[in-house]
């Protein structure tokens, strides 16, 4: 992993011109969209599921990485472990969807598999000599669980998310101390016609706050503190809040930072959020392909429980900065396509802020080196 750094010296780039925006072809280009498919997505942290989806042993939820479908699955032992969803036999899907199985068994021919991978019986088999079911086992894919997320990593080598994401666990559970007694209360997806790095691009920058989100920008966030700075593969998001008073809910969570928004970015397609009062929501990108991706947003509630607050949130955040960005997006897309555009300067701040783009250079360097290495 790369050190990253925020200094004015980046911002310039060949012959000390300004860095310009990627060109177009990283948006539109299907073969661009491919080798992430096949390098990124492989070797990156992705969302799986929340693990209050995994709550007793043999619950199980399938889910797609690009061109691969996996499933997560609790162990009798406790443990979370994701495998690729294909009978080691003759490669049938074993299960869909979420769901709950004392074993996983093939719907084909029956092949049955312990919890943990593991082949336990398949019919007939005592009749092939040297049949050996020992060394048979379901191929599995490296999990780690961060603050009740689950999430997975086609790598067996990646480093953990704690090297990927220096600080953003301790920092969350500041934030969000009640996070093991929160459950999912609302999934939201929300199809976007465009690639996905221009709906991160456009969720890691504020440039555009001021004129397009007027609610976020005036009712929640004070522009002039908003900052945006990486921490390893984390783009932290910072700012102080507008007037509490003009709050729409009782923000007096009883715990810290509950007048604080905050916000990390967790590269390359999931972001936590959280809103004053301690309200977690998320943002999870699925890249559909080199055009549509579809954005997931989540709310949570303790225990799950339908919480007005929460409720009365997401349907203002959806009403508006929801809604305000998927034209942007989709304006941006088809822009792109378009033989007069010419990739601009970015305006990269050297004293940073919220009229800087200084996250986005970050944010294309990764997406540069991830296409051409």
């Amino acid at each position: 992993m790369n050190g990253m750094s925020s200094s004015s010296s980046d911002a310039v780039g060949h012959k000390g011109e300004p860095i310009r925006s990627l060109k177009a072809r990283y948006y539109t280009d299907p073969q661009v969209f491919e080798v992430e498919k096949t390098g990124l997505l492989a070797r990156t942290w992705q969302f799986a599921c929340h693990a209050s989806q995994l709550e007793n042993p043999g619950d199980y939820v399938a889910f797609d990485l690009g061109d691969e479908n996996l499933f997560s699955i609790r162990g009798r032992d406790g443990e979370i472990r994701t495998f690729y969803n294909v009978c080691q036999h003759r490669a049938h899907q074993l299960v869909s969807g979420e769901g709950s199985t004392r074993v996983v068994v093939c719907p084909y021919h029956a092949w049955t598999y312990e919890l943990t991978g593991k082949l336990r019986a398949a019919p007939n088999a005592k009749s092939v000599p040297g049949f050996d079911a020992s060394k048979i086992c379901l191929t599995e894919v490296r999990t780690e669980v961060f603050l009740g997320f689950v999430f997975v990593n086609l790598d067996p080598d990646a480093a953990s998310m704690d090297d990927w994401f220096p600080n953003a666990r301790a920092e969350l559970e500041d934030f969000v101390p009640n996070w093991a007694d929160l459950k999912p209360l609302e999934w939201v997806a929300i199809p976007e016609n465009c690639n996905w790095k221009v709906s991160v691009e456009n969720y890691s920058e504020c440039y555009h706050c001021a004129l397009n989100h007027p609610t976020f920008a005036t009712g929640v966030i004070r522009p002039e503190t908003y900052d945006i700075q990486p921490q390893g593969y984390c783009l932290r998001h910072t700012t102080e809040c507008n007037d509490l008073s003009q709050m729409t809910y009782d923000i007096d969570s009883g715990f810290a930072n509950h007048d604080k928004y905050s916000s990390w970015f967790l590269w390359p397609m999931f972001s936590f959020q959280v809103y004053p009062g301690n309200l977690l929501n998320t943002y999870h990108w699925r890249a559909v392909d080199a055009d549509h991706v579809v954005v997931w947003r989540g709310w949570y509630s303790v225990a799950g429980y339908d919480d007005e607050t929460v409720r009365r949130m997401a349907q203002q955040d959806r009403a508006t900065t929801v809604e305000e960005d998927i034209h942007l997006v989709e304006n941006v897309q088809r822009g792109l396509k378009s033989r007069g555009y010419v990739p601009g300067p970015l305006v990269v701040d050297p004293a940073c802020g919220v009229n800087s783009e200084h996250s986005v250079m970050h944010l294309q360097r990764w997406m540069r080196e991830a296409v051409d290495g």
